[in-house]
């Protein structure tokens, strides 16, 4: 126990040393000496090289504000005023902690104003630093843009050495995070000040120039169609980048120029079918999928290959059979293996500590192989272990791997023959069910999306599904404040009720309850009222289903489609709602809802003159639903029918241009020929 107490006081002697040695630092810049300080200054700078102790003792001692000071001080000497901020960059180089202390104390706008000297080398010293400060993710990058001056006046920097090149793009670089940083970027010159830089003689200039261009290409057609026509010394911008993605060329360049052409690609600047596409950027992609490459290199170049084909069937099937993607992508899963290669025992814990990346970049990739293609899906499913894998990924602690994981299973789920097959096989409906019980919308989005295909009626998984309990759930999804979650939870009731017996359709208008279907039914999302009409038309399918919901919930549902009718809808809204009414129209008792509403009739008739064949057709269908002649009271209906002026509508219907509307008409009037 003494030993310990012997220690402890030790440690206490040692802290107390370091202490006051920092304490002689932070003194001596007080000094009334300017000499004094200078050499107190160049010290502290010898002393902190690689010392995060030091760093820390010289923060809490307050030597940030005093640095601060001597750099803006006028009567500092530029020698003096260059070391400060030297020393400051050094601090910088510490710990996250040392970062906020740093920003807290105003050492950003103070550098900012270094910045307007004339002495370059105090110029380059305050970029260095400015650059530590910058990268850090703790550093909040909208303190770049607080001044509308600084901007420019770094694009004026730009061409006074390499050094302010490199510094100024990779602060450009890292503080580029939005579309409004994108657009100040743009408008204060950055493409034609950038541009020149690619052909720099100093690796590090090009690298962090590229860099900068593919942050602000992303997502940004203006930047990209801009890049496109951009000449360097007389070569095509993108001739440049291809260039760049040559096999000599280090990798993180031909990422990061496969990046750019990726970016400019999908803003639509660069077809899909380009050779610089099709023949440069896809296959260097691949490569940086190959088990030779850095963990780093494979998750970026996977997460990139799968946006670059998001959109486009062809390069999914380029893709699918390069370099055997489909199956090198399954290493991904055993990395780093017990026989790993690795020998550096830093890189394998790095590794250890961040294999989930490289999970979650195979199932994103895998999702955007198998977006359409069904061959592609085929091959991914019968990849080894595949759909083992997926079903662990749902289960996966980290959150961006269980949003791939089932990201992919959605990309597999539009696949009839998986549904059938794998999906069942693998009972892979259990994990999703799980997943929906909570987690975070993103996740909830995607998995319910994949929930809807697993409700098809061709689907093994629906019965299963639907005995587990699922009604509940998708309700409660229609009362989400998103309206994709809104969207998918109708959907998914939709597809549910499609062909299904009384008992679930039943169970379905219990637990959503009348009040929450009408309101469903005046969502301001358009797709939510689309689903819920599909919901409404499903329900309402076969003759005993649609009298019994018309009997208990007639009355709402004619005022519901009555307010469609009449409000500001899209043909496709109006269309579906007509189509309700004609599965209305089929019921044995619930046609007299509409045939004792003269108000909707009139609607009716409204509608089979409209301008759209569309709602002509579906208004017809009612009317020919109405006046059946085998059923029950249909010479009582036709005759009202005929007083209301139908037939005359009908007679003129059966001369349409449109061979279906004409049809339409032609089988209505034969109902009171016969």
């Amino acid at each position: 126990m003494a030993a310990v107490v012997c220690l402890t006081v030790l440690e206490f002697e040692c802290i107390r040393e370091v202490t006051a040695t920092s304490r002689h630092y932070v003194d001596r810049l007080f000094d009334p000496d300017p000499q004094k300080v200078l050499q107190g200054v160049i010290d502290m700078k010898n002393a902190v090289i690689g010392n995060n102790k030091q760093k820390a003792n010289l923060i809490v001692l307050g030597a940030v504000p005093r640095l601060l000071y001597l750099l803006q001080q006028g009567s500092s000497s530029p020698e003096l005023r260059t070391e400060c901020a030297v020393v400051l960059g050094s601090l910088a180089m510490g710990t996250e902690n040392n970062i906020k202390s740093l920003v807290d104390c105003h050492i950003i706008p103070a550098l900012l104003q270094g910045l307007l000297y004339p002495d370059l080398i105090f110029i380059e010293a305050c970029l260095r630093c400015l650059r530590t400060v910058f990268i850090s993710p703790v550093t909040p990058v909208q303190l770049l843009y607080t001044d509308p001056t600084v901007i420019p006046h770094l694009m004026s920097l730009l061409s006074r050495s390499q050094r302010t090149q490199e510094y100024i793009t990779q602060i450009f670089s890292h503080c580029c995070k939005t579309p409004e940083h994108q657009t100040v970027l743009f408008n204060y010159g950055a493409i034609q000040n950038i541009a020149p830089l690619l052909i720099s003689p100093s690796y590090k200039v090009r690298m962090q120039a590229l860099k900068c261009f593919s942050v602000l290409a992303y997502e940004n057609t203006q930047v990209s169609m801009t890049l496109v026509n951009v000449l360097v010394d007389g070569e095509l911008l993108s001739q440049v980048f291809v260039r760049m993605m040559q096999r000599d060329q280090p990798i993180e360049m031909q990422l990061t120029a496969a990046k750019c052409l990726t970016y400019m690609c999908r803003a639509g600047a660069i077809r899909t079918d380009d050779s610089c596409i099709v023949l440069k950027t896809l296959p260097c992609l691949v490569r940086m999928c190959s088990k030779e490459r850095l963990l780093e290199e494979r998750v970026e170049g996977a997460e990139t290959l799968a946006y670059l084909m998001e959109p486009d069937v062809e390069l999914q099937r380029i893709a699918s059979t390069t370099d055997h993607l489909v199956a090198m992508l399954a290493d991904y899963f055993k990395y780093p293996s017990s026989v790993s290669a690795i020998t550096d025992i830093k890189r394998l814990d790095h590794d250890l500590k961040h294999a989930h990346e490289l999970r979650q970049a195979a199932f994103k990739l895998y999702a955007s192989l198998g977006s359409n293609d069904e061959d592609i899906r085929k091959k991914i499913t019968e990849t080894e272990n595949m759909m083992d894998r997926i079903v662990s990924g749902l289960s996966e602690s980290s959150i961006k791997v269980r949003l791939a994981a089932v990201r992919c299973l959605h990309s597999l789920s539009r696949s009839v023959q998986q549904l059938r097959t794998s999906f069942h096989d693998h009972a892979v409906w259990k994990p999703l069910m799980k997943l929906l019980q909570n987690a975070p919308d993103e996740v909830l989005v995607m998995a319910s999306s994949t929930l809807c295909n697993l409700l098809l009626e061709f689907s093994p998984s629906k019965e299963p599904i639907l005995e587990s309990g699922v009604i509940e759930l998708l309700c409660s999804l229609t009362q989400s404040d998103s309206p994709a979650l809104r969207v998918n939870g109708i959907w998914a009731l939709m597809n549910m009720a499609f062909q299904a017996d009384q008992k679930v359709k039943v169970e379905i208008v219990r637990s959503l309850g009348t009040e929450q279907l009408f309101r469903l039914l005046s969502d301001p999302d358009t797709n939510v009222l689309m689903k819920t009409l599909g919901l409404l038309r499903n329900l309402l399918s076969t003759r005993p289903h649609i009298d019994q919901i018309m009997s208990s919930h007639g009355k709402q549902i004619m005022q519901a489609v009555t307010l469609i009718l009449e409000g500001e809808h899209s043909i496709e809204v109006k269309e579906q709602t007509l189509c309700i009414l004609a599965n209305i129209a089929d019921g044995n008792t619930a046609k007299e809802l509409i045939m004792t509403n003269d108000d909707m009739l009139q609607k009716i008739k409204y509608y089979m003159g409209h301008s759209n064949v569309k709602l002509q057709l579906a208004a017809t269908f009612c009317i020919s639903n109405l006046i059946w002649n085998e059923e029950d009271g249909s010479q009582e209906r036709q005759d009202k029918l005929r007083e209301m002026g139908f037939v005359d509508i009908l007679h003129k219907l059966t001369q349409a241009s449109d061979p279906n509307l004409s049809d339409r008409a032609k089988t209505a009037m034969q109902q009171y020929l016969a």
